[in-house]
Parts: C-alpha cells; structure tokens; sequence
C-alpha cells in the first residue's frame, strides 16, 4: 500500500476502522514508524506518535509532492453483471481509466443500480494499492445513441474493425452477446484486435483500455 486514505487532514489525526487494522494488525506498524496519508488533493507524511486497542495517533511531519501525468481515457461500457464489474474495477483503475460511463444497452443485463458508496470503497482500496491520486469518474447513460450523441468519435471495440495503433481517449465496449444489428447501424469508428479468440466483457474492457494507456 503506497499510502492510506483520510477525508479530513490536519497536522494531528486519529486513524480508526479498516485503516488502524491495516496498520497495526496487517502490516505491524509500530510508535515512531511513517506512514503517508492523502485526501486526494494533498498527500503527507505522518509519523505514529501513539497505539491504543482501536486507534492510532499521527502527527504531521511534511507534504510531499507527486506529479501525475495520466493520460485522459473515458471507457463506455455496456451494462454487465454488477459482479463482474466490480471483479474487474481495480484493474482497469490500476491501468489509468479517469471515467467509465456504464451504458445501458440492447443487451445489458438485468435491471440494476451500481452502489456508489461500495464502488468508491473499491476505488479508494485501489488507489491505496497503486498509488493513483486521483479518483476514476463514474457516470451513467440510458442507451449507446445517447453516449454516441455525446461522443460521436468514440472507437467502438466490434467484431471486423480496423486494426488500430494510435492514441485514442474514447471507447466503447460492449456487454456480454454483444451490440445488436439496430446499435451496429451507429457505429462509424469500429475497430478490433488481431487475435480470433471472443474476449469476454470484462477481459475486452480491459484490453482496450491496455491499447490506449499502455
């Protein structure tokens, strides 16, 4: 873990919860021992000045600077199992997606809604991991020709597009069973990998967020 995340910073914190069983029962931190801690704005370091049964004390030494240079990528994806989702979020944050827009599509599944507060707990756990800076944006659109509407350049990831090798910002992935024949009248900027093998959702997300950002 590169860092551990708090809200609210001051010179002097208490640190509870999932952090404090981290530090001290995961990765035995002792009194005297520094640790970084950010907001996601600013990031410090801190030093243990005490451990109780349930907390722990920091005291602020210094601010540390960090550049971040991501590039901008903004992954639309057709609606997949809530499940899957979550299974794949912290890999595609890892890679350096700043915004997924989840799509409802032809053939998204099932009628649900992502918890925000469980999907920024994964996030925020990631970029603990990783030490990313910044949080992954996430939005919601109600079909493919709205999202294309917004975003008409978006490559769309299909069977029989052109093979593609230069930096692009937008994408869109399909769900499990694909786009429909109605979705595919849409597209303009198709584009595909050379490999004859169907990726799953998931693994396909992943994929093209590789090809833009890696």
């Amino acid at each position: 873990m590169q860092f551990i995340y708090e809200e609210n910073l001051s010179p002097f914190l208490t640190i509870t919860g999932d952090n404090y069983k981290y530090l001290i029962k995961v990765r035995r931190f002792n009194v005297g021992d520094i640790i970084n801690v950010t907001d996601f704005n600013k990031l410090y370091s801190y030093k243990i000045t005490n451990i109780t049964k349930k907390e722990v004390s920091l005291s602020q030494i210094e601010e540390l600077k960090i550049e971040q240079n991501l590039k901008p990528f903004h992954l639309g994806w057709c609606k997949i199992d809530i499940k899957n989702i979550e299974k794949i979020l912290p890999s595609l944050n890892e890679i350096g997606v700043t915004k997924i827009t989840f799509i409802e599509c032809d053939r998204s599944q099932g009628n649900f809604k992502l918890k925000m507060d469980r999907i920024n707990k994964i996030l925020i756990n990631s970029n603990q991991q990783c030490g990313r800076m910044d949080l992954m944006q996430i939005d919601f659109c109600d079909s493919l020709d709205e999202f294309l509407s917004k975003y008409p350049d978006a490559k769309v990831f299909d069977f029989g597009g052109e093979k593609i090798d230069s930096y692009f910002d937008v994408a869109i992935v399909g769900c499990e069973g694909g786009f429909s024949d109605r979705e595919r009248e849409l597209f303009k900027n198709r584009f595909s990998f050379d490999t004859p093998l169907i990726l799953r959702s998931e693994s396909a997300a992943v994929a093209v967020a590789s090809k833009a950002l890696l």
